[in-house]
Order: structure tokens, then sequence, then C-alpha cells
């Protein structure tokens, strides 16, 4: 699976996409992967919120 970082994530020491483990079910990587789309970090608000904060005029 190394073969698939990026020469910025090899930089960064950053772990290689794809499965956590061999026991971890696909449909849980799914689940988390489309809960991480939605949100803005792992305790942030969802995305579109942070987004739009931006794009307010002052």
């Amino acid at each position: 699976m190394d073969d698939i970082q990026t020469e910025g994530r090899k930089e960064n020491g950053a772990e290689p996409l794809g499965k956590p483990d061999a026991l971890t079910p696909e449909a849980d990587v799914k689940k988390v992967g489309e809960q991480e789309r939605r949100s803005a970090g792992p305790d942030g608000p969802d995305a579109t919120e942070v987004g739009d904060t931006f794009k307010r005029q002052p």
C-alpha cells in the first residue's frame, strides 16, 4: 500500500490510505469516510457551516 503515498504524505510520516487494519469491516470504513466528508474536522461543526461563515459580509 505504500506505493500510493504521495511525496508530501511520505515526508509528513502519514499512514498509508485505506483500511486501518484487516479486522475492520469495509462497511465501517465507508461509514467513517462519509461522516468525515460532512464534518469540518474531528471536533468541528458541519463543513457547510464553516464555509458559510467565511462567505458572510462583515
